[in-house]
């Protein structure tokens, strides 16, 4: 068990808590969220990493921002962590980008808000550009391979909080089928998910329109974790991504497996 965050014999137990602490105390305790290799990685002189947290007293979230000088734009690192109105923890948005990486314009419309993912209004051109690089539906860079070591961070941290489960929300389908394998259960959407796996069986009716009738609905991508999320964003559903939540338990895996395909990238 791990020890639970004080501050002057109070035990801490809500973002909101940690936010009205002084700024150096509470930044000490919102640095266990980076996993020490994103700063292992680029250490100073060579770069110059920027890293902000923003956690504003009277607020429920907290916001933790790595920049790279290469990439400004594209966080090395960004999470933002919340509370429930059911006093547990919700991680709102995490984004891992490899600032030297090639960068692809799927978020040319976007306007830097990661959420319009599934907007109607898309960049075809980048997003081809991207799929054929090993990319998956709203990444503009290939990240760097941290989620392993960022989940049990993240744990320890919700440990420290007195809690014991952690929230998210998975913006695409191969980010669900990530968050399986890294222990993640469903509050919302398992099944979805089944029905999913189910009709990109042979015959069935999202097997079917893997017809070649856009680049993202191609033969054979029912076989791989990318090609299904790639149709999924191209709308094969019929409907936009939605409606899956996710819970994981800290130190407890679920052994949640949707995906009865062979392979995660497309071949």
């Amino acid at each position: 068990m791990e020890q639970q965050f004080t501050h002057h014999g109070i035990h801490l137990s809500s973002i909101y808590q940690v936010n009205a602490l002084p700024t150096k105390v509470k930044h000490q305790f919102y640095r266990h969220l980076i996993p020490q290799r994103v700063l292992a990685k680029y250490p100073p002189p060579d770069h110059d990493l920027d890293v902000q947290i923003n956690s504003l007293p009277d607020t429920s979230y907290v916001e933790v921002k790595i920049t790279h000088p290469a990439a400004p734009r594209d966080p090395v690192f960004y999470v933002q962590i919340a509370d429930t109105v059911s006093g547990q923890l919700e991680v709102v948005l995490l984004r891992i980008n490899d600032p030297l990486a090639p960068r692809f314009e799927v978020d040319r419309y976007w306007q830097d808000e990661y959420t319009k993912l599934n907007a109607m209004k898309r960049n075809i051109a980048a997003e081809v550009e991207a799929m054929h690089a090993g990319l998956g539906p709203g990444q503009v860079r290939r990240g760097l391979g941290l989620t392993r070591e960022l989940i049990p961070a993240m744990e320890r941290f919700i440990a420290g909080l007195g809690k014991d489960c952690v929230f998210i929300e998975p913006l695409t389908y191969h980010t669900a089928i990530l968050f399986e394998r890294y222990g993640f259960a469903y509050m919302t959407g398992q099944r979805r998910m089944e029905q999913i796996d189910h009709d990109f069986q042979p015959r069935e009716r999202l097997f079917s329109r893997l017809d070649g009738s856009t680049p993202f609905r191609q033969p054979g991508y029912q076989k791989s974790v990318l090609g299904r999320s790639w149709a999924i964003h191209d709308r094969i559903l019929d409907e936009p991504w939605s409606e899956v939540k996710m819970y994981k338990r800290t130190g407890h895996a679920a052994g949640m497996d949707t995906f009865s395909g062979t392979q995660y990238a497309i071949q």
